[in-house]
């Protein structure tokens, strides 16, 4: 079995050796340079780690691996536009550097080049590869669109919430197994269970994301701690506080999603969070999901030496301080 670092590394080693078009320019060079931004690859090491699972080999795998990862990165694209965001990795956004417009068609192109990638698959797998793919690629549109429309409605449930993150994040990891399962030959229930082994992670790690942006080491978090505070963003935390919250603490609540000093609003917000044992209650929504993950891998009917890496990646996921 491979480890997640020597994936990381065959990965890395593949997406440099990408040969894009290099005419016209300008639609081009935007794709390299998001894709040598780096990150920890860690979809396209699901789908490796998938197949590697199955006893597949990984260069076979690395098609779907590349697709999953163009397509990531493809998004990352047009979520910053969208959100107006000036850095990605520390390193200047694509539509801040060439322009909204020619952000918009290479990230276009790039859904192109994924599909280029599966194109590469093994005529057998491929119907079922395009198939995962193409339900995986449309979940996370449908995500990134209610995450736009829950900005601007004033009651959005836990459930729907849960639903948005499961579309947005989650469906991307799920979908990244389940094509490396495929491509390795396993039969449609162990994909099945692979997708949901990686979906369930997928929600996990994002509640855990919510619960770092308050208390998260900023040292370690890498991101502004209390981003979404700032934002008045709807995540599990905030709507649980509501859900939870007296009058006069709610009415404390909607004064400060109009506060300019970010400091006190912070400070103010994550009070009231302590105060309803929010981050504790949380914690156990989070748990839930990752034991739903862990319970999937460990019914799947494998050598449980096979999956001691996914475990392993797993557990280092759901405790992580970044």
């Amino acid at each position: 079995m491979y480890t997640p670092n020597q994936l990381q590394e065959v990965i890395e080693n593949a997406v440099q050796n990408i040969k894009y078009p290099t005419h016209p320019e300008m639609l081009y060079e935007p794709i390299s340079y998001i894709m040598s931004l780096g990150g920890k690859r860690i979809r396209p090491v699901l789908t490796l780690m998938a197949a590697d699972l199955f006893e597949g080999d990984i260069n076979t795998a690395m098609p779907a691996a590349l697709a999953i990862e163009t397509f990531h990165n493809f998004t990352l694209i047009h979520d910053d536009i969208m959100d107006n965001a000036p850095l990605r990795r520390g390193k200047q956004t694509v539509h801040e550097k060439w322009g909204v417009n020619n952000a918009i068609l290479s990230g276009d192109v790039m859904m192109v080049e994924a599909n280029k990638h599966l194109s590469m698959l093994d005529s057998q797998v491929l119907k079922d590869a395009l198939n995962t793919f193409n339900a995986t690629a449309q979940g996370v549109c449908e995500g990134q669109q209610l995450d736009m429309e829950f900005e601007e409605q004033d009651v959005v449930s836990i459930t729907d919430y849960i639903n948005m993150i499961r579309l947005k994040t989650a469906v991307l990891l799920g979908g990244a197994m389940k094509l490396g399962a495929q491509v390795a030959g396993a039969s449609p229930a162990e994909a099945e269970q692979l997708y949901a082994f990686g979906e369930n992670l997928g929600i996990a790690f994002q509640l855990q994301d919510d619960i770092l942006d308050v208390y998260g080491d900023p040292e370690k978090f890498g991101k502004q701690i209390g981003g979404d505070i700032i934002a008045n963003k709807k995540t599990l935390m905030l709507l649980k506080l509501k859900e939870l919250a007296n009058a006069n603490d709610l009415l404390e609540l909607e004064q400060q999603s109009i506060n300019k000093d970010h400091v006190d609003k912070i400070k103010s917000t994550t009070a009231l969070y302590d105060n309803y044992s929010i981050r504790e209650l949380a914690s156990i929504e989070m748990r839930n999901y990752s034991d739903k993950a862990f319970s999937a891998l460990s019914s799947l009917q494998i050598k449980e030496e096979r999956k001691a890496e996914l475990f392993k990646l797993a557990d280092l996921l759901m405790n992580r301080e970044y």
